[in-house]
C-alpha cells in the first residue's frame, strides 16, 4: 500500500490516511444504473477506454475533446440555426410516415448491462475469485456482445464501475472538498491487489481504475486548461498504473484484456510510431473481431498523437490485409472510422473506393441491427454533420454520408436512439449525459428526421414507411 500512499502525497491538498484494511463497502454511486446505460459509445464511460487516451497538444484554433473505445474523440456542437416563425398551420411531418421498432434496451444494451451488472454485483458481495475466473474465461475466449464489444472489458469495467463513478460525482465541479472521501474505492482495491498480487484480472481492473480516476481529475480540456492540482493527480494516477501492469509484461500473452489495458496507457509515454503500430497489431492479431483497437489505432495514428498521415494509411492498408478473412475490406474502414471524423487532412486523404467497401463488407459479415445503426448513424450525421470548410475533406465527408441511403434502405430493420444520439456528438466517450432519457429522445428525433428524409420522395407520394425484419416497405396510405 506504500504505493497508493505515495500516489496520494502528490496530489496537493490531499492526505488521506490510509486504513488498516479493505473497508467491507466501495464507495457509494449516484446511481447502479450509470455504468450500464451507455451505448458504443458506446458505452461512453467504458469506452473510457482500452484504447489510448492522450493528452491533446495545445492548440488555439482548435477544440477537440479526448478519448475513444478508445480514445480521443471531439464533442460536436451543430450550429445554431436561425428558427423561423411557426406558421399559422404547420405542415405535416414527414417522419408522421414512418413506422419503425425501436426497442428499449436493445438486445446489445441488454447484453452489455447482463455483464456489467454481473461484475458489479460479485464485487459488492467481495467474491473476486469467481470474478476474475469468469473475466479470465471471458478473455480467453475472446467473448464478445453481439455489437463485438469484449465481454471481459465490459466485467472489468463493472468491477470499477462505483469506485470510478463516485469519483466522477465528486470532481463534477472541477474542485472537490480536501475531505471529500475519493480514495476509499481505490483504496479498496488496491489491498484486494495485495491479497492477490499474481493475478492480471485485479491488475488490469485496479490500473484501469486509476486511469479512469485520472481523466476524470483531468477532464477533457486542453492541457494549458488543466489546474496544476488536477494534472499532478492525472500524472500520479497514471503512474501507478503503468507500475501496475509493468510487473505482468511478457506474461498471459494469451490475453487480450492485458495488452488491451496496456494500450491505454500509451499517453504520456514518448513512444514513436513504430512502437504503437507494433503494440495495436498485436492486439488486435489477438482479437480482430473485437473493432474498439482498430478504431484506436487509426486515432493513435494521426499526427496529433503518435503518427503520421502516411504511416495512418500503411496501417489502416496492413490491417485489412491481416483481417481480410475476417473483415474483407472492412479493416481498413474500421482503422479509419474515427480518424476522419476528428481530421480533416487524414479525411481529404482518405481512399474513399476502399472505404466504402469496407462499408459494405462490414454490413455483410455483421449485420445485427446495432452495427447497421453504428454505421448508418456514423455516415449520416458524424460525418454527414461535420463539414469544416476543407473543400477536399467535405467533398468525401459528402459522399460517406450519400451511403447512409444505402444503409438504410438495404439493411436497417430497428431504430437504436442512443446510437445516434452519441452519433451527432461524434461518439464522445467521456461525453457526460445529465439525462439519458432526454439525450435518447434527441438522438431519436434526428434518427426520424434523417431517415424520413431519405425516403421524402415515397413520402411525398403519399406512401407509409414501414421497417419490417426484411427492411423497409412503402405502402399506400
Amino acid at each position: 500500500m506504500t504505493h497508493l500512499a505515495s500516489l496520494l502525497r502528490k496530489i496537493p491538498g490531499f492526505s488521506p490516511k490510509m486504513q488498516a484494511k479493505a473497508p467491507a463497502e466501495q464507495a457509494p454511486v449516484p446511481s447502479a444504473q450509470a455504468a450500464t446505460s451507455q451505448s458504443d459509445s458506446t458505452l461512453s464511460s467504458l469506452m473510457r477506454q482500452p484504447a489510448g487516451k492522450p493528452a491533446e497538444p495545445a492548440q488555439p484554433t482548435q477544440d477537440y475533446s479526448e478519448r475513444d473505445a478508445a480514445l480521443a474523440i471531439p464533442l460536436r456542437s451543430k450550429a445554431k440555426r436561425k428558427q423561423p416563425k411557426a406558421p399559422t398551420t404547420p405542415p405535416a411531418r414527414l417522419d408522421n410516415n414512418l413506422s419503425i421498432p425501436c426497442p428499449d434496451p436493445t438486445l446489445e444494451d441488454r447484453t452489455r448491462d447482463q455483464h456489467q451488472n454481473t461484475a458489479l454485483r460479485l464485487v459488492r458481495q467481495e467474491d473476486w475469485d469467481k470474478l476474475s475466473a469468469m473475466i479470465s474465461t471471458a478473455d480467453r475466449e475472446l467473448a464478445l456482445t453481439p455489437g463485438g464489444m469484449s465481454v471481459a472489458e465490459l466485467m472489468a469495467f463493472g468491477a470499477r464501475a462505483d469506485v470510478v463513478l463516485a469519483v466522477e460525482h465528486a470532481l463534477l465541479d472541477r474542485s472537490p472538498d480536501p475531505d471529500a472521501p475519493m480514495y476509499i474505492g481505490i483504496e479498496a482495491l488496491e489491498f484486494v491487489l495485495d491479497e492477490h498480487p499474481s493475478d492480471y484480472v485485479i491488475a488490469c481492473i485496479v490500473a484501469q481504475a486509476h486511469m479512469d480516476m485520472a481523466w476524470a481529475w483531468r477532464g477533457i480540456g486542453w492541457d494549458v486548461e488543466i489546474a496544476p492540482r488536477n494534472r499532478e493527480a492525472f500524472e500520479a494516477h497514471f503512474a501507478r498504473a503503468r507500475e501496475i501492469i509493468k510487473t505482468f509484461d511478457g506474461r498471459h500473452q494469451t490475453s487480450a484484456l492485458l495488452p488491451n489495458t496496456a494500450c491505454a496507457l500509451l499517453r504520456g509515454d514518448s513512444r514513436k510510431t513504430h512502437s504503437v503500430a507494433d503494440r495495436y497489431e498485436a492486439l488486435i492479431d489477438l482479437n480482430p473481431k473485437n473493432t474498439g483497437p482498430l478504431r484506436a489505432l487509426g486515432t493513435n495514428m494521426l499526427p496529433r498523437w503518435y503518427g503520421t498521415y502516411e504511416g495512418l494509411e500503411l496501417e489502416a492498408r496492413r490491417t485489412a490485409a491481416r483481417t481480410a478473412d475476417i473483415w474483407g475490406a472492412g479493416g481498413y474502414t474500421w482503422v479509419m472510422f474515427n480518424a476522419i471524423s476528428v481530421d480533416d487532412e487524414a479525411c481529404a486523404r482518405l481512399d474513399l473506393p476502399f472505404f466504402v467497401e469496407g462499408l459494405r463488407d462490414i454490413v455483410e459479415r455483421r449485420p445485427e441491427p446495432y452495427t447497421v445503426n453504428l454505421l448508418a448513424a456514423y455516415c449520416a450525421n458524424t460525418i454527414g454533420q461535420a463539414f469544416s470548410g476543407n473543400d477536399a475533406a467535405d467533398h468525401i465527408r459528402a459522399q460517406i454520408a450519400d451511403c447512409a441511403d444505402w444503409l438504410v434502405r438495404e439493411h436497417l430493420t430497428e431504430l437504436h436512439p442512443m446510437i445516434w444520439a452519441h452519433a451527432a456528438q461524434g461518439f464522445a466517450n467521456n461525453l457526460r449525459v445529465a439525462s439519458p432519457h432526454r439525450f435518447a429522445a434527441a438522438g431519436q428525433d434526428d434518427a426520424l428526421r434523417i431517415i424520413a428524409g431519405l425516403f421524402r420522395r415515397e413520402i411525398s407520394e403519399g406512401k407509409q414507411i414501414t421497417f419490417t425484419d426484411q427492411g423497409p416497405v412503402a405502402t399506400a396510405v
